[in-house]
């Protein structure tokens, strides 16, 4: 028999791969992809010295072993005083978040590094298998494990077989 796995495991997975993905090493993602070097693939790339950012837009895809996280712009804020430490992320237009069968997708996402929170807004669908969840904005607590969905919420389960 195989069962459904449940979807917060899923969302934090997701988003760990995503902490990943950014060059996160304290506890994030699979120690594989971890070691995988990112990479990151965009139209265009500003940086910001005086703001501590930098923004990737355009067709922007970030890769590190199996994960891939693809948006319309992503914008990397840094750690004030530490451009080698990322603080939070900012993905809009047309976000997904993919690692194996599992996905996210999102018009937006917010990671703080610093609380351990992610929101994904506008139009989330979260989906494992035949398994989905969806509504208008999911936020996990990494530090905490929990999930909120809210925004007329759906979620489809499959049975076991």
């Amino acid at each position: 028999m195989i069962r459904p796995r449940p979807l917060l495991p899923v969302i934090l997975s997701l988003v760990l791969a995503a902490g990943a993905a950014l060059g996160q090493t304290a506890g994030f993602g699979n120690a594989q992809d971890i070691k995988q070097p990112v990479e990151v693939t965009a139209d265009a790339l500003t940086v910001d010295q005086k703001t501590g950012r930098a923004t990737f837009s355009g067709n922007v895809l970030i890769g590190q072993g199996a994960m891939r996280l693809s948006a319309d712009s992503v914008t990397v804020t840094y750690a004030q005083g530490d451009q080698r430490r990322i603080s939070a992320l900012h993905a809009e237009g047309n976000v997904t978040l993919a690692s194996g069968e599992d996905a996210a997708e999102a018009q937006a996402a917010d990671y703080d590094v610093e609380t351990g929170t992610i929101v994904l807004t506008g139009d989330v669908l979260l989906t494992q298998g035949g398994n989905l969840l969806a509504g208008d904005k999911v936020t996990v607590n990494l530090e905490s494990g929990t999930a909120n969905a809210s925004g007329r919420v759906r979620s489809v389960l499959q049975p076991e077989n």
